[in-house]
């Protein structure tokens, strides 16, 4: 039996929402955003979910001349890395999207991802979605605090080193 906790016990699975601003810096850029998306791929209990909503706002900014320029630095198009993007993650449909933040409501469709995914964690660079800390029992971190807690909590995949 594989596992990553004391007396044999498997974890508990990490299911996560990224906020947009994580995943463009995840795929055009190698910081941590670029780390959590690895380790999210590498553990077996960690699961990503994304919504059509979110996809469009990915496509949306991937059409940026900033991003232009970047992908064009990386050799990819928009079209390959949101394909990347929507193989790792998850679709999920919200049956809501409740506003929650209104100072900026679009980041109300990631609140209404995580909730249609029963998410452990959003996570974001946007300070209102890191204001709110906590959406019911939804922890809202930034991705560096996200990596940690992936990499703690799950049990990578590959052979388990005898205890």
């Amino acid at each position: 039996m594989r596992s990553g906790q004391p007396g044999g016990r498997r974890a508990a699975p990490v299911r996560v929402v990224l906020d947009t601003n994580v995943v463009l810096s995840a795929l055009l850029w190698r910081g941590t955003p670029y780390h959590l998306l690895g380790a999210i791929r590498r553990h077996p209990d960690v699961r990503l979910f994304t919504t059509a909503p979110l996809i469009e706002e990915l496509a949306r900014v991937l059409a940026r001349p900033m991003a232009a320029k970047r992908l064009a630095l990386i050799g990819a198009s928009p079209r390959e890395v949101l394909l990347d993007y929507t193989v790792a993650a998850d679709l999920v449909v919200p049956l809501a999207t409740p506003p929650v933040i209104a100072a900026d409501p679009d980041d109300d469709h990631v609140i209404a991802a995580a909730v249609a995914a029963h998410a452990n964690l959003i996570v974001s660079g946007d300070r209102h979605l890191l204001s709110l800390a906590r959406h019911g029992a939804i922890r809202v971190v930034n991705p560096s605090t996200a990596a940690h807690l992936v990499e703690r909590s799950a049990t990578p995949y590959g052979p388990t080193p005898p205890a």
